[in-house]
Order: structure tokens, then C-alpha cells, then sequence
């Protein structure tokens, strides 16, 4: 690679902890509804190592309940005993063996809990899913109410409850560590057990835990320091935020900024800042698709928090991406969908930007074949 005070900023490395990546690009963790027993199979070792050979610098694994209870459903993933590990240890080994960080995003459904899969519109468990040797089970929220109307209720966690979960955290942690893992992300977004707390319209308690805006916070603040106190020191923490809620919430950017702060203070590198997941009867609107929709999420944080963010959201040109870092809106770019489409979309970004041996991207057994079909290929001939 030339030198990087010449590379377009998505291209140059940046550190984290102990890390330095190689690029700015991230894949996003994306729910793929194939785990058994919460543990990877064949098909995931296929969806992630597309995106590892196709240049990104970090490749993230699906949204991973740290409990049995805290998936969706029972093909999601979980990272909840021992016997998982050897599964994800080879996730890690092939992600980290093609160049890139692997990363590891961990969650807890909470009231999402009990349905079938995305491609089933996430319809609750029922009796003929029971006859099937899929029973439904309770999940748990800090108040007892469902996800939607038809959904099933949660149970209102007690202390125990959450100390079980806090407990949970901590021990997914460690076995993210223990995996080879070198990127943690806590996911406090898109309705799951952790936005449920800060939400005053899923979050009803009238105790420490629930209330005003420190209160609701409580609980996501212990858990990040459970998490951050079991993760190494010297590698990354990030935290998902859903910047603001989808239609009808009350969860609004002043929010959190102040979030950020909080979770800043307490051992967190990178605030991700996407929306959605919690709604209601208020009057903010939805985050309307679009290029670059939640960009501006991200680039509020990043200054107003003072903390490094990583931007998502309908960004799929390499140009775009650019600017967005350019402009000083985010440190990372998050892209999901679009990987999916073309998967080496990096490097196609890094030619798109004038990096001249961005061919060098792809591992060697790749590169060196391609490296040597554009010296044959004459100039103006379809490469």
C-alpha cells in the first residue's frame, strides 16, 4: 500500500487498543437465522469468510444472546456455555487467518423473545411449533409488556434477574476472549433487552431501575461495566446505540449523547449509532430510508460525546463513504446489506478511490492471480 497520509481515509489504518485495522470498512453483524444450538454452522463459516477475503478490516459475527432465554428464536445465536466454544474458535480462526478483526456482538432478546425467524415476520411460538419440539418459552423485560400486540409478555425481572443477566454478560465475555475475538460490541439497540430499559415506553418500573433517564440507564450501565471488567484491556469495547427510536418512540438524540458519555466513562472505543426498534403512540416519525440516513446520528455523537463512532445506514458508494469519514461525521463505516450483494466491495472501493494496488487487499492466493491478469491485460480492455 502507498503511504497513508496519501491513502483515502477509508483505506488508512486505524488503532484501537492493540489493534490497528487495516482499513475503516466493518461489517455489521447480520442475523442469519442457521445457528443449531446456538452455535455456527457451515453456511457461516461461507457468509463471513466472503467478507474476510473480500478486504474489510473487521468482520463482525450475527447479534449472540449471551442466555438460552435471551435469543429470538431458536435458530439465532448464542454464546451461552463452554461447549460452544470450539465452534466459534474456528469462526474467529478463519475470519482473523484471511486479514481481518474478527468481532463479536453480544445481546439479549428480552421481550423479542419466542418467535420463529426473520423469513416467518418473527410470528410468536405456539402450540404447533411445540408439537414440532420448538416450545415457546418466557422472556424477560423490565416491565411486562409484549413486543407488539399479539406477541407473547414478558416476565418483569427481579433483581435475581438481573443479576442472572449481568452474570450472563460477563461469562459471554470471557468466552468471546477465549474464542479469539478481538472487537466486543454490546448491543443496546433495535428494541433488545438493553433499549428495553432505556425506554420509557417498554421500561415502566417505579424502582432504581426504571423512571427518570438515570434510572433507565442503570441497568445497561452495569452491564457494561460486567462487560468491560471481563474483557481484555487492551482490546476494543463498542456499544450499539439506537440513536433514535422508530415511529411513535420517545428515545431522541440529547438522549443519546448523554448515553455516550456514559458508556465513554466506563471503558467504551466506539459508539455505533443506528435507530429503531422501540415504538409508539408519540409523534416522532420513523427514519425514513435513504443514502446515508443515519449518518448524522454518528456524527453527533462522535463530537458531542467526545467518543469515536461508527456510521451505518444505506451507505454503499466508495465516494460516500469517504466523505462521510473526510467530513469528520464517523471513524468507521458500517455496511451490512451491500456486502451481502458483492462482498468484495472493498475492494472495489479501494480502486473506485485511486488505490493503486488495491488488489493487495484480497489474501495472497487471490491477489497474486489477479495482480498478474491486469499486467496482461492490455490498457482499455475490460479487466
Amino acid at each position: 500500500m502507498r503511504e497513508a497520509s496519501k491513502q483515502p481515509l477509508l483505506f488508512q489504518p486505524l488503532q484501537l487498543g492493540s489493534l490497528t485495522l487495516k482499513n475503516r470498512i466493518v461489517v455489521a453483524p447480520m442475523c442469519q437465522y442457521k445457528s443449531v444450538d446456538g452455535m455456527p454452522v457451515d453456511w457461516h463459516y461461507a457468509h463471513l469468510g466472503r467478507y474476510a477475503i473480500g478486504g474489510a478490516g473487521v468482520v463482525f459475527y450475527e447479534e449472540t444472546a449471551v442466555e438460552a432465554r435471551g435469543r429470538k428464536s431458536y435458530e439465532c445465536a448464542g454464546l451461552y456455555d463452554d461447549s460452544q466454544l470450539p465452534s466459534f474458535q474456528r469462526i474467529a480462526s478463519l475470519i482473523k487467518s484471511l486479514g481481518s478483526v474478527p468481532a463479536m456482538q453480544l445481546g439479549h432478546s428480552g421481550r423479542k423473545a419466542s418467535v420463529k425467524s426473520a423469513m416467518h415476520d418473527w410470528a410468536p411460538l405456539g402450540p404447533e411449533d411445540a408439537a414440532l419440539g420448538k416450545p415457546p418459552w418466557v422472556g424477560v423485560s423490565p416491565s411486562p409488556l409484549p413486543a407488539a400486540p399479539g406477541k407473547h409478555i414478558p416476565k418483569e425481572m427481579d433483581t435475581d434477574d438481573m443479576r442472572i443477566v449481568i452474570d450472563a454478560f460477563k461469562e459471554a465475555t470471557r468466552r468471546t476472549a477465549d474464542a479469539g475475538f478481538e472487537i466486543l460490541e454490546i448491543h443496546g439497540a433495535h428494541g433488545y433487552l438493553l433499549h428495553q430499559f432505556l425506554s420509557p415506553l417498554s421500561n415502566l418500573r417505579t424502582d432504581s431501575y426504571g423512571g427518570d433517564f438515570q434510572g433507565r440507564m442503570r441497568f445497561v450501565l452495569e452491564v457494561t461495566e460486567a462487560v468491560r471488567d471481563a474483557w481484555p484491556k487492551d482490546l476494543p469495547l463498542f456499544f450499539r446505540v439506537s440513536s433514535v427510536d422508530g415511529k411513535g418512540g420517545v428515545w431522541n438524540m440529547d438522549d443519546t449523547v448523554e448515553l455516550a458519555k456514559a458508556v465513554k466513562e466506563r471503558g467504551v472505543d466506539v459508539v455505533d449509532c443506528s435507530a429503531g426498534g422501540i415504538t409508539g403512540a408519540s409523534s416522532m416519525s420513523a427514519v425514513k430510508p435513504g443514502p446515508g440516513n443515519q449518518v448524522a446520528f454518528a456524527s453527533r455523537v462522535r463530537a458531542e460525546a467526545d467518543v469515536k463512532s461508527l456510521a451505518v445506514g444505506y451507505i454503499t458508494e466508495p465516494e460516500q463513504a469517504e466523505t462521510v469519514l473526510q467530513e469528520g461525521h464517523a471513524d468507521l463505516i458500517g455496511i451490512a446489506r451491500e456486502l451481502m450483494y458483492h462482498a468484495d466491495w472493498p475492494i472495489h472501493a479501494a480502486k473506485a478511490l485511486g488505490v493503486p494496488d488495491h488488489l493487495d487487499l484480497f489474501p495472497p492466493s487471490y491477489a497474486h492471480r489477479l495482480v498478474r491478469r491486469e499486467e496482461q491485460l492490455s490498457p482499455g480492455q475490460e479487466k
